[in-house]
């Protein structure tokens, strides 16, 4: 592709893409292959020396795994990416990219456990310390915890389940003003929905296993550097970064890349001697993923706000905490940065409790019971007995996860279809035997108004006619 400006749909499509100019095909090979043949000895060195940019291992880059890597970093508007095994695999190399013994992160309480854990408990281990920030709104809190080794601020554009969209500028001016990055998970919203890097964030990661592959049909991750910290202000506090390395003959990783240093470092220090390489297989699943992805976060985000539009009316629901809903506390930020569309994941609460929603998780029909997101299908868990089953009642209770909670992961699959399945659950909570054509149709979607509403929301959506 040329420097011309172009829209979304289009990088996602052409963006990186580089001709094959021995065979001309037009898809990327996949280049199942562990090592990489030279031409000659020296051509070897050259590339042991960095002064060749071939290929020598997978471990340490393979074609296939580039090709995802530029796609990912031009629609992420980062200056560079690392394609890895898996989303925590990125939150590792990302925090080992900036973080040693001795240093201290500050993160919003909300961010999915597996990360909470990696911090708490791997990183703990190594001698790094974390805070987490209660409201991840209250700017003052994020001010408030930071120490002097403090080295990075930490978040997730939009957390699950209870969607408490994240204020990416206010949060990254705090950082900043504290001297020291802010890395973003983006993997609910997507680069569709939000560029963190244009709204101050410095770092982003990908479990892009969810909505970038969008199938759930491999793992993978990534790191992007927005290329926007400057690790020379403050040499004392990146000293891995900025003092001279024998292996870059005597210049330090901020002479050498510039704003790049990160990136690098990041690549050829922790990540190819820790090796959470991604097989080039699951990368070409990642690729025909990504060539869609604003089509189906698209039809994702209007499905949510319709299921969650319906969920909001029956009289068995607490709450809805969907960041698109007017009655959101979150209306307003997801107003700012996501104006695309709020997503898909996000939870409602049963007043029941976890009797109400075993029963209806266990009548459910069309939404799949398993523990992943980002799925074309629609998917449907109890975070209280899962995800967050390592918690105290209390420590749940803290962070809204109550008995009667139940998340969902919306597809792009009719939204008619999806509300009759959510209709099951509550016809059977009300007691309603039989099939769910006993509840009639006004009983399962409030009215036909409604239904009729449903599908002209969501573009592609069509009821069938003899119900209405």
């Amino acid at each position: 592709m040329t420097d011309e400006e172009y829209g979304f749909a289009t990088e996602q499509v052409h963006g990186g893409f580089q001709p094959d100019a021995a065979h001309g095909a037009r898809v990327p090979a996949i280049h199942m292959s562990s090592g990489f043949l030279f031409d000659d000895f020296d051509q070897a060195r050259d590339r042991f020396a960095g002064t060749d940019d071939g290929y020598t291992y997978s471990r340490l880059g393979n074609p296939t795994n580039a090709d995802v890597e530029r796609r990912v970093a031009l629609l992420e508007r980062g200056v560079e990416a690392i394609l890895v095994g898996s989303g925590q695999a990125a939150a590792t190399i990302a925090f080992l990219g900036v973080l040693q013994a001795g240093d201290h992160v500050v993160a919003a309480r909300s961010i999915y456990e597996g990360t909470k854990g990696l911090l708490v408990q791997n990183l703990g281990r190594l001698g790094i310390e974390v805070d987490f920030v209660a409201d991840q709104r209250d700017l003052d809190e994020w001010a408030r915890l930071v120490r002097p080794n403090t080295k990075a601020f930490f978040a997730e554009t939009i957390p699950n389940p209870k969607n408490d969209v994240l204020d990416i500028t206010g949060v990254a001016d705090t950082a900043h003003r504290a001297g020291v990055p802010l890395i973003v998970d983006n993997t609910l919203a997507t680069p569709y929905l939000v560029r963190p890097v244009e709204h101050g964030a410095d770092i982003v990661v990908h479990s892009a296993s969810k909505f970038l592959s969008g199938h759930g049909a491999g793992l993978g991750g990534v790191v992007v550097d927005g290329g926007t910290f400057d690790w020379s202000a403050s040499p004392e506090r990146w000293v891995h970064l900025t003092s001279p390395e024998r292996s870059l003959g005597g210049a330090s990783y901020v002479e050498r890349y510039g704003s790049r240093a990160f990136i690098v470092f990041a690549r050829d220090v922790v990540a190819s001697r820790i090796g959470p390489t991604p097989s080039p297989f699951n990368a070409f699943l990642l690729r025909q993923g990504i060539e869609t992805l604003s089509l189906r976060v698209e039809r994702h985000s209007a499905n949510a706000l319709a299921v969650a539009s319906f969920l909001e009316q029956q009289p068995e629901v607490t709450s809805v905490d969907y960041a698109g809903l007017a009655s959101s506390p979150y209306r307003d930020l997801a107003e700012r940065y996501l104006p695309r569309g709020a997503g898909s994941v996000f939870a409602f609460t049963l007043a029941g409790g976890e009797a109400a929603a075993r029963t209806f998780i266990d009548t459910v029909q069309l939404f799949s019971r398993m523990t992943h997101l980002g799925d074309v299908r629609s998917l449907i868990l109890h975070p209280a007995t899962t995800t967050h089953a390592g918690k105290t009642a209390e420590e749940r209770a803290e962070q809204g996860i109550h008995d009667g909670l139940i998340r969902l992961s919306v597809g792009i699959e009719d939204v008619a279809d999806l509300v009759r399945d959510l209709s099951r659950g509550f016809a059977a909570l009300r007691g309603a035997a039989g099939s769910v054509g006993s509840v009639g149709l006004e009983a399962r979607v409030g009215s036909v108004t409604e239904l009729a509403a449903l599908e002209h929301a969501v573009p592609g959506n069509h009821v069938i006619a003899e119900e209405l």
